[in-house]
């Protein structure tokens, strides 16, 4: 008689392409599971938000296993303890999983899950889900094999489950957890089908003006594939997703060789696209390779650079969106509402609490990490790193908020979404309100430092100082030799992107 297989979901929450699953259903029944470990929930990286995503997600697949004849066990705990207690309830001989690279939390839980499945002789069998690559050597050769795993047979569900029979157990909300309730008024919906919809409305009709329109806040909305979410909590795989570009890509060239005229953008749109997807596992492998990124420099020649000049009051007036700056203030609100926005906002509001308020990455990193519904560890603290210029090999880039708002928002219809205390101020003026005189004030409807603050520091003081200790930071010998240790370990072998998701 065959044992029970017990597949662990972690952030794999789907039934197609997920090779464990498929592996493990033709060896026996299935004992699926999903364990909230109020560890992870606890951490500081982790919201509501996340939650809310995941039960949603949750849901999905068990309406799924049930459509097969299956179940998913739903546990809350340790996972040491939990799995202890499944095997007692049903005898489990094998564990099954996808690969996870996530946070420290979960990077010490799956060494406690790998030494009590070496002490019970249960075998584990984890297997890749992206492009990331464990105990890898050096990245020679990297971008080659993940193009091959994404041009891999897609692993179809299983067509029919046995599980065992066993209390399938809740799904846990907020309260369980002690967490305040999740916020936001538009927060992307969880699970697969969601995901697919998006997917096929990007290669429909959405992205086709995608490389044109991603930067600016006002159309990245609409033109950006929005996915980001999926690919975090695994609802659909990166090999989907680079599968299905890669057709609408093929579609495309197929139409205009037999002389039709397939409109215009699309081209260059897809390949943007599909180049996204590999920096996103190219990013997942930095943290693979050094875990300690997640807390400390990847040049420790910056050590000390800013650790010691921490103002908590610069921090608030960046997280609640009152810096003075209209820019950075409606995509810090706008990701609390929303949980998303494009690279371009990403960067600079990360840019500018590193330069102009010369706040250490840690803190600021780690509130991100709570409003991103799509945050994943090993992209989110490359990117924190990069933007505030602690990589030791990338280009130092300072945004400036009032030339990407000029740029990006040059109607201001973003800004006054999200700032509606700008709503009077003329285009002309809106990107450095504090510039209006006090007659321009009282005819927009907008007092500064009452309605809406000064800028909590200066522009350009804020942009030449930060510049001047960047620049002689580099320019040491300690700099340039750790520069070529970095480059060794973590650079690109192809052209470097300045891509977050």
């Amino acid at each position: 008689m065959s044992k029970t297989q017990l597949i662990w979901f972690k952030k794999d929450l789907r039934l197609s392409d997920h090779a464990p699953l498929s592996e493990a259903a033709e060896r026996g029944p299935v004992l699926a599971v999903y364990i909230y470990e109020d560890e992870v929930i606890g951490g500081e990286d982790f919201d509501a938000r996340h939650l809310r995503f995941l039960n949603e997600c949750l849901e999905e697949v068990r309406a799924g296993l049930r459509s097969l004849g299956g179940e998913l066990v739903l546990r809350r705990g340790e996972a040491v303890s939990v799995l202890r207690g499944l095997r007692a309830e049903s005898g489990f001989d094998a564990v099954w999983s996808h690969e996870e690279t996530g946070n420290a939390i979960t990077y010490a839980r799956d060494r406690r899950v790998a030494r009590w499945c070496r002490e019970e002789g249960i075998d584990w069998r984890e297997i890749p889900q992206t492009g990331v690559v464990r105990r890898l050597a050096n990245r020679d050769g990297w971008a080659a094999r993940w193009n091959r795993r994404m041009s891999g047979v897609l692993v179809e569900a299983p067509r029919r489950i046995r599980s065992p029979r066993l209390e399938p157990g809740p799904l846990l909300f907020e309260e369980s957890f002690d967490l305040p309730t999740a916020g936001g008024l538009d927060l992307q919906r969880g699970g697969r089908t969601e995901g697919l919809r998006l997917q096929e409305s990007f290669f429909a009709h959405r992205g086709r003006h995608y490389r044109r329109e991603m930067s600016s806040p006002v159309t990245a909305e609409e033109s950006c594939s929005r996915l980001s979410p999926y690919f975090t909590w695994g609802c659909l795989s990166i090999r989907e997703a680079y599968q299905a570009g890669r057709s609408a890509r093929e579609a495309w060239r197929q139409a205009k060789e037999h002389g039709e005229k397939p409109e215009n953008g699309w081209a260059g749109s897809l390949q943007s696209y599909l180049g996204r997807l590999r920096w996103h596992c190219h990013f997942m492998q930095k943290l693979e390779d050094e875990p300690s990124i997640e807390f400390e420099n990847f040049a420790r020649v910056c050590d000390g650079l800013r650790e010691n000049d921490w103002n908590q009051d610069r921090f608030d007036a960046w997280r609640e969106g009152q810096t003075g700056y209209p820019l950075v203030d409606a995509v810090m609100r706008c990701l609390q509402e929303t949980g998303w926005i494009n690279f371009r906002m990403r960067a600079m509001v990360m840019s500018f609490s590193s330069y102009h308020l010369w706040l250490h990455w840690r803190k600021p990193s780690l509130h991100l990490a709570r409003v991103f519904t799509d945050y994943e560890p090993g992209i989110h603290y490359s990117q924190a790193q990069m933007q505030s210029g602690c990589t030791g090999i990338n280009t130092i880039r300072i945004y400036s908020p009032v030339k990407q708002a000029k740029e990006q928002d040059p109607t201001g219809e973003f800004i006054r979404r999200w700032v509606p205390e700008l709503e009077g101020v003329p285009d002309a003026l809106l990107a450095e309100p504090h510039r209006m005189t006090v007659m321009e004030q009282q005819m927009a409807g907008c007092r500064i430092g009452v309605d809406y603050p000064e800028p909590v520091v200066d522009h350009a003081t804020a942009y030449r100082a930060a510049r001047e200790k960047m620049f002689a930071l580099r320019k040491s010998s300690g700099a340039r030799q750790e520069a070529s240790r970095i480059q060794q370990k973590h650079g690109s072998r192809r052209r470097a992107s300045r891509q977050w998701r």
